[in-house]
Formats: C-alpha cells, sequence, structure tokens
C-alpha cells in the first residue's frame, strides 16, 4: 500500500514539473514574440462567423413592449395592440404606442394592460 501511494506521488511530481515547464516555455515564447497583438475589427476578424444573437437583427435592444386596450367604436370589445418601443422612459413608450394605435386605426384607447421592459 505504501509503494503504491510513494509511486503515485512521484508520478504526479513528474507530471506537475512537466505540466510547470510547458508553461514556463510558453510565456517565454510569447514574451519574445515580437508582433503585435490583433486588435478587434482588424482583417482576420472579418473571417470569423458572427455569434447568434439571443434577438433578431432588427429588434430593438433596449426599451418597452406595452399592450393597449382598443377599439373601433364606442360600443366594441377590447382588443389587444402591442407596440415595441425603443424608449427607455415609461411614459414616453406608452405616448408612442397610443400613437401608433391612432395611427393603425384605432380611434379609441381604453387603457394600458401591460408595460414590459425588453
Amino acid at each position: 500500500m505504501e509503494t503504491e501511494l510513494s509511486e503515485f506521488e512521484q508520478q504526479m511530481r513528474r507530471e506537475i514539473n512537466s505540466f510547470m515547464d510547458n508553461e514556463e516555455e510558453t510565456r517565454r515564447k510569447a514574451a519574445s514574440s515580437t508582433t503585435p497583438p490583433e486588435w478587434p475589427g482588424e482583417a482576420g476578424d472579418q473571417a470569423k462567423p458572427r455569434e447568434q444573437r439571443s434577438k433578431p437583427g432588427g429588434a430593438p435592444k433596449t426599451g418597452h413592449l406595452v399592450k393597449l386596450a382598443v377599439r373601433t367604436k364606442q360600443l366594441e370589445m377590447d382588443s389587444v395592440f402591442e407596440h415595441v418601443s425603443s424608449s427607455i422612459s415609461k411614459i414616453e413608450a406608452q405616448l408612442e404606442a397610443e400613437k401608433a394605435a391612432r395611427e393603425a386605426g384605432f380611434p379609441i384607447i381604453g387603457y394600458v394592460i401591460e408595460t414590459q421592459r425588453l
């Protein structure tokens, strides 16, 4: 049992030492290299494919999703109108949504159902 343990310790020391030696060599090579670092946006960056975004390319990155209860006639059931605003202000987003609803042909705007941050 003791011989197995000592053999294991020796093997681990050898592996650690070889790893440390390799690491020192790579550091020396990196320090002695005279090539300047590559900055983002240089020619080499164009060859790499872009990463997938969580949102589509045309979607705003910030803003609000505003849901309004709207009607076209006075005695009609409310329907939901959704508007995506790029404004970071809730009130501005609500005003934009109301204006968009009127432009879409809903003259009567009842109330705000929900406002979500994007």
